[in-house]
This record gives C-alpha cells, structure tokens and sequence, in this order.
C-alpha cells in the first residue's frame, strides 16, 4: 500500500482534461434535451390548452438561455490539435472548482429545475430571477463593493518620498 504523497501534488494532463470536457458536455447536453422533451411531453398531453404565448414565449427563452450557455461551454471547452493531430491544447477546463464554467453548469441546471418545476406550478418560472440576482450579487462582493470601500492610499511623507528616490536611483 503507498503512502501519503510527498510534495506537489499531480497536475491533470491535457488528454484528460479532453476526455473530462467531453463527458461533461455530453452530460450537460443530455440534462438539456431530457428536460425539454419531457416538459413538452407532458405540456402536450395534460396542459395544451393552457400553453399560450406566454409560455410558449417562456419555455422558448429558457431554451434559447440554454443553448447559447451550452454553445459558450462548447468554445471554452475547444481542443486545438496541431497538423498532425496531436494535442495542443485541451481548451478550458471544464469541471474546474470556481471557473466561469462552473456559472454556466448552474445556468443550465436552474434552467432544467424551473422548466421541471413549471408544469406543478407557474409561479416557478419566478425562480428564474435566481440568476440575474446571483450575478448582481457576485459583481457587487468581488468587484463593487471592493473598489467602494478599499481604504485611500497614506500619504508618503517628503523625507520618505526622496528617500525612496535615491534607492530607485541606486538600483538603475
């Protein structure tokens, strides 16, 4: 049995960051076309009447909310081979913790839930709001609010100041 591992630890290569994006893709494509096709399965048999333009509008944006945060998935994930395929670069990695990647994943899995969700009740389609709220929220605690309140640069005094020159001075 090997024991603890000693020093740094092991990054993942290209290759399977590859085969990684690849399976990720296929999962998330999957979420996307199951959803649908069960949300007009049933929308189809139990609430035709009711499924107006409105919904139709609603389930239409949802769609295309998903589709186009799926495409951007795609181009993240992009591979480049060179002339002799061999890999170059295994594009962006999908399945990294805290990546703008991990934002579209949630996109795509709260368009599912609300679209599921919708045919017990249309106040569900409320949940959507969820996103913009996440997104207003995140710029404001890692870019707003930190440029609002950063603390003013001290002043430097004159004697510090020249004394910083002459070191700047001696170094070139």
């Amino acid at each position: 049995m090997a024991g603890p591992v000693k020093g740094k630890q092991a990054t993942r290569g290209q290759k399977q960051i590859v085969d990684e994006n690849k399976s990720t893709l296929r999962f998330y494509k999957l979420v996307i076309a199951i959803c649908n096709a069960f949300f007009l399965v049933v929308t189809y048999f139990f609430f035709w009447d009711a499924f107006t333009m409105f919904y139709q509008f609603l389930w239409l944006s949802v769609g295309g909310l998903c589709f186009a945060t799926f495409q951007v998935m795609v181009r993240m994930a992009k591979a480049s081979y060179s002339a002799t395929g061999q890999l170059l670069d295994g594009g962006t990695d999908l399945n990294m913790e805290s990546g703008m990647a991990e934002h579209l994943k949630d996109v795509i899995l709260l368009s599912a839930v609300v679209l599921i969700l919708s045919l017990l009740s249309n106040y569900c389609w409320l949940f959507l709001l969820v996103a913009p709220a996440r997104a207003i929220y995140l710029l404001w605690v890692n870019l707003l609010a930190p440029w609002f309140f950063a603390p003013a640069p001290e002043e430097v005094s004159e004697k510090k100041q020249k004394k910083m020159e002459r070191k700047m001075a001696k170094r070139q």
